[in-house]
């Protein structure tokens, strides 16, 4: 099957993309006291000059007490943070690539290692999974500040002269937290029984991001159904559901739902559709109408949670890509672990060059 699909250009509003490729975010806390500094410009200048169309950074906090769970998460607030966050875009530019960073809270969510945060932990219910108490519940004072946090983040995020910003609202992180039953159990308008209501706070947060960045700055949002604490849950059990869940998300400014799951080619309700059916992306975009990228184990032949235990994962055909795109079920693809082991994966599948697999221990670097 032909490559060309992969390798067409993608516009929306001002964001012009060469080829359908994304970066996806992927957390590598090697940013010394939050900073980011010119290993981190070099690493995506790297993929970008390697073909990708649009790279996604790694997850940068918030302005808010306890919003990364490792010491090495970059901020994406303060002087310092921001200048290098500069040059990173600068560096991205300058290879012809498009960015856009990934602004984060990480919740209650616990970091590996071990490392706590100084201040409490904050989340919707003080909890980090049902049943498991963690740090604080958010007041409303508190919601109402992290809401103008990202605003500010995203605000600044345009300022420094990235192409887009995406929020990241997936795998049980703060914003995702508020979507969970299993984690949100509030009885004000931030809880509620149905996935509509406990979507009230990321609405909130993509209204705010939208009337800081205007109308024509693309803002992506992360959505997964799987959470870290619970890799089997489910926002959405029906195409209802989560129209129920999604709908109001682009409705308050949400230009390109970033759909998340474990592997890409799986069906998200096979019993409506089949075996081959529609992914997560595709129902998201079918539902929606909003533009989607799909993600999860993109050329490879194993999932990334064998790569926490040190397991990598070897080639695999891209086929199956292939059709989904061909058949317009999604309009993105982000691309995860291989692009760590090498940045110049984009480059050899336009040429048809061998593909290269996954190697673990590609994560101890930044290179």
């Amino acid at each position: 099957m032909s490559d060309d699909v992969l390798f067409s250009p993608f516009t929306l509003k001002g964001l012009e993309l060469a080829n359908r490729i994304v970066m996806a975010p992927m957390t590598r806390a090697m940013a010394p006291e939050g900073i980011p500094g010119p290993q981190h410009a070099e690493y995506y200048r790297r993929r970008a000059a390697g073909g990708v169309g649009l790279i996604l950074t790694e997850g940068t906090v918030i302005d808010r007490p306890a919003s990364r769970n490792m010491p090495g998460i970059p901020f994406f607030h303060g002087d310092a943070a921001l200048a290098g966050w500069a040059e990173v875009a600068k560096a991205v530019h300058a290879a012809g690539g498009r960015i856009g960073p990934q602004i984060w809270h990480t919740g209650s969510t616990r970091g590996q290692g071990g490392w706590e945060p100084e201040a409490p932990v904050e989340s919707p219910s003080g909890l980090v999974a049902p049943d498991d108490p963690r740090g604080t519940a958010m007041s409303l004072e508190d919601i109402a500040d992290t809401v103008a946090a990202f605003a500010k983040a995203a605000a600044d995020a345009k300022r420094l002269g990235f192409d887009t910003v995406e929020l990241h609202g997936a795998h049980g992180y703060l914003i995702d937290q508020f979507f969970w039953p299993g984690t949100n159990t509030r009885t004000d308008a931030f809880g509620g029984a149905t996935i509509a209501e406990r979507s009230r706070f990321a609405a909130e947060a993509v209204r705010a991001v939208r009337a800081a960045v205007g109308a024509d700055f693309p803002l992506i949002l992360r959505v997964s159904q799987w959470k870290q604490q619970d890799y089997a849950a489910r926002l959405a059990t029906s195409p209802e559901q989560m129209s129920e869940w999604l709908a109001p998300l682009v409705d308050a400014g949400a230009d390109i739902l970033h759909c998340s799951q474990r592997r890409f080619w799986e069906p998200e309700f096979p019993e409506i559709d089949g075996t081959e059916g529609l992914n997560f992306a595709g129902w998201a975009k079918k539902l929606t109408g909003a533009a989607t990228i799909s993600v999860g184990s993109v050329g490879l032949d194993g999932d990334f949670f064998g790569a926490f235990g040190g397991k990598g994962s070897g080639a695999a055909v891209l086929d199956n890509l292939h059709l989904r795109m061909e058949r317009e079920e999604f309009d993105l693809i982000a691309v995860g672990r291989v692009l760590i082991s090498d940045a110049g994966w984009a480059n050899k599948v336009r040429k048809g060059e061998p593909l290269p697999g996954f190697d673990a221990a590609d994560l101890a670097k930044l290179a």
